[in-house]
């Protein structure tokens, strides 16, 4: 029998059972998204979509028999690539970079001396949102406009995956 901290109730063994398997049951849950980040990284996807979709479905109480999962698994074996490069065209078109506008600039006085030869660089982003556009300006220093740059590398090796 277990006992508990906060109470004298002693609980049944079966009590102690429950836990061992839902400990077991976390470990597999585990395991298993290990395996589909893995999946996605081995496809070029973004694991989170992928685990929130998978996720869903598992929560289901007694929703996904044999039958049901034979064929979900069949159907994503089957058609998980053109799935992938939807998704991902849905998801790049909301935000689309039409033009872009950039000027450096170099600190030349003022009362820091510090600053004094810093470099920054300003940026005009002209973004498509659905049927507008709409202007997001942005100031980086020079060690934060790298970091963009190669998050835009990034993005764009992504991108040249899928297509």
């Amino acid at each position: 029998m277990l006992q508990l901290h906060f109470t004298k109730d002693v609980l049944p063994d079966s009590v102690s059972n429950d836990f061992q398997n839902l400990n077991k049951l976390n470990e597999q849950s585990e395991r298993f998204m290990q395996q589909l980040s893995e999946f996605a990284a081995e496809h070029g996807m973004s694991p989170g979509p992928l685990k929130t979709l998978m996720k869903s479905i598992l929560m289901v109480p007694q929703g996904l028999n044999e039958d049901k999962a034979a064929h979900f698994s069949k159907q994503w074996g089957d058609h998980s690539t053109v799935l992938s490069r939807r998704a991902v065209g849905q998801t790049l078109t909301v935000n689309q970079l039409v033009d872009m506008e950039w000027k450096f600039g170099v600190t030349v006085g003022t009362s820091e001396v510090q600053k004094v030869g810093n470099i920054s660089l300003q940026l005009k982003l002209v973004l498509r949102k659905g049927g507008s556009t709409e202007n997001v300006y942005m100031e980086l220093t020079l060690p934060q406009f790298y970091n963009f740059l190669h998050e835009l590398e990034r993005a764009k090796t992504s991108m040249d995956c899928f297509s």
